[in-house]
């Protein structure tokens, strides 16, 4: 496994290459990070690429592993952030040049969720000017990976970018009319718009509090689910977050898909 390759391989596959120790994390972010620099110009899905603390993180990431500190699923996978979760030291723009300067001194929850994890923080995805229109005055559109003469639509347009030519193997987005469903479904890739409630919004730049929810991009459905058991969770720093217990997303879609599959199995052997 070398090279470009890793560029199709889902996040729940490239998880287990490096649980296993086949593969470092900091070989998988070193080889995002190379095909960032090459494809970044045409595609424009970044403001701003995190590439030292990246491999800073990858780098303790592969000694816990080492170790056998192994956090999950997330630990040493390069994922990026749309720009208006809140990312301590980092400067988080919301597509604006209004807030062009704003380094925050605070991680957003899921960032810290993520983090804690042991996901790479890649670089932060670019979006719609504060997550709202179609247009980026500031810092110009993301470019369709699939056709770069068509856009991606929607406000988390650089996370759906980035996800889609493997710039990284999730992307956390925001939903408040479709930000998320629709340049996921552009760019021909995961995106699942949660439950209101289920995912923290804190630390995350509000288009409207009674209608906004942050959640994962991906490249298959078992990925969304391991994403979403990282940052999903009652918050109390969210006004409109809901008390739950954690689920395993990925084991019940498992379950439900081994069903699926008996099912279908015992249907298919009935005589017409």
């Amino acid at each position: 496994m070398a090279g470009d390759k890793w560029s199709t391989v889902s996040l729940a596959d490239i998880a287990g290459h490096i649980s296993r120790r086949e593969v470092s994390p900091v070989e998988v972010t070193q080889n995002v990070l190379d095909r960032i620099h090459r494809l970044e110009p045409q595609l424009n899905a970044f403001i701003t690429v995190m590439a030292e603390s990246a491999l800073r993180t990858a780098r303790s990431a592969e000694s816990e592993i080492v170790a056998g500190r192994y956090r999950g699923a997330l630990h040493g996978v390069p994922i990026s952030l749309k720009d208006l979760f809140l990312t301590r030291g980092v400067r988080t723009t919301a597509g604006s040049t209004v807030l062009a300067e704003q380094v925050p001194t605070r991680d957003a929850t899921v960032v810290r969720k993520l983090r804690s994890a042991g996901a790479i923080v890649v670089g932060k995805a670019n979006m719609l000017e504060f997550a709202y229109g179609e247009v980026c005055p500031a810092y110009g559109p993301s470019r369709n990976p699939w056709n770069l003469e068509y856009g991606t639509n929607g406000s988390s347009s650089g996370s759906a970018a980035a996800v889609a030519a493997g710039l990284g193997f999730a992307s956390m987005g925001s939903d408040t009319g479709g930000s998320i469903r629709l340049p996921a479904a552009f760019c021909g890739i995961i995106g699942l718009k949660p439950t209101y409630g289920m995912v923290s919004r804190s630390g995350v730049i509000p288009l409207s509090w009674t209608l906004d929810h942050v959640g994962p991009m991906t490249r298959t459905v078992r990925d969304c689910a391991l994403v979403l058991e990282a940052v999903a969770g009652y918050d109390p720093r969210d006004p409109g977050s809901v008390p739950a217990r954690r689920r395993l997303y990925a084991a019940r879609l498992e379950q439900s898909c081994a069903r699926s599959v008996k099912h279908g199995a015992a249907t298919s052997t009935r005589q017409p």
